[in-house]
């Protein structure tokens, strides 16, 4: 773990003399094994491992420094990026902030890279969950089987998909889990739910309950993601005239109830579908409901860094809130 950590290190720091310094690198796993047993008589146990690589390099240009992370993580640990991958790509996102600047409010295209775009998931996951629904505090409570986003989305949960990082054979109820698709086409076709709000609902559970040893059940994904497209990433930035790609967010500026989205952003300034210089500082303002419709392309590149993916996504305006 440490060579791997040393040599992640090593490939970020070779890779321009502007990377001058690092918040370090880290590499690890974990193992667990869990067991459940219920007075209905349910009795299972199953085991999960985890494996993991981080690099953090530090770029400087003489006027400003900036940092940036890149990460890997896998239940199998021969499915790991290797460890120059990570840190060459940690650094390239370090040296591409460099220069970065706010840009005049506006309103423009947007396109989540496949980091952010997670977040969106995220959100719709949040947005679907029995738990809220059932007591309608969520904008989508009323709007199953309606359609709620482009008809490029769909967005599947899937407890059982091969190697995802929230793969277990049953839920914190004991239930089975399985594969769920929520939005098919821009149409809601499914809640999250765990055995309490699915007969709040009238429905069954989709083995979603999520609990510790401590807490009661409540709703969670597993393994979520947007269904990649067939266009690729840079087809969808090169086409933009001027526009902003985010490559990161802050803030949980988002609100279930109503649907309103506000987070800050950072990322690249697009012109001639091309980028013209690092941005930050900058507001990202929406309601997702007309976020998800207004969805004009998705990428090949969905990318799992986490229990949740997605690839990128182009949104055709939204309002971005600069100087």
């Amino acid at each position: 773990r440490i060579d791997s950590a040393r040599r992640a290190e090593r490939a970020a720091r070779s890779l321009d003399p502007r990377i001058t310094n690092s918040e370090g690198s880290e590499a690890g796993s974990s193992f667990r094994r869990v067991a459940y047993g219920s007075s209905a008589g349910f009795r299972g146990e199953y085991e999960s491992a985890m494996h993991q690589l981080v690099c953090q390099p530090i770029a400087s240009d003489g006027h400003s420094m900036q940092v940036e992370s890149w990460w890997t993580i896998a239940r199998r640990l021969a499915a790991l990026e290797s460890p120059e991958a990570v840190g060459r790509e940690a650094a390239r996102r370090a040296l591409r902030k460099l220069g970065a600047r706010r840009i005049p409010t506006c309103e423009v295209p947007v396109v989540f890279d496949p980091v952010t775009a997670a977040s969106l998931v995220m959100q719709i996951a949040s947005s679907v969950n029995g738990g809220v629904v059932y007591r309608e505090a969520s904008f989508l409570a009323s709007k199953l089987g309606e359609r709620i986003a482009s008809p490029l989305v769909a967005v599947i949960d899937d407890g059982r998909l091969p190697g995802g990082l929230a793969s277990r054979p049953f839920d914190g109820e004991g239930i089975a889990t399985r594969r769920t698709v929520l939005v098919e086409k821009g149409r809601l076709t499914s809640w999250l739910l765990d055995s309490y709000s699915a007969r709040k609902l009238g429905l069954e559970s989709t083995g979603n309950a999520s609990r510790s040893a401590a807490s009661a059940p409540g709703v969670s994904s597993t393994n979520l993601w947007l269904e990649p497209g067939t266009t690729p990433p840079e087809e969808i930035t090169g086409s933009l005239e001027r526009g902003l790609v985010v490559t990161s967010l802050f803030g949980q500026g988002f609100n279930p109830v109503t649907g309103d989205y506000s987070r800050g952003a950072a990322g690249l300034w697009i012109e001639g579908g091309k980028i013209v210089h690092a941005v930050e500082e900058v507001t990202i303002a929406g309601h997702l409901g007309a976020m998800l419709e207004a969805i004009d392309a998705v990428g090949n590149d969905l990318l799992w860094l986490g229990p949740v993916a997605a690839p990128t996504l182009r949104i055709a305006r939204m309002t971005v809130a600069g100087s």
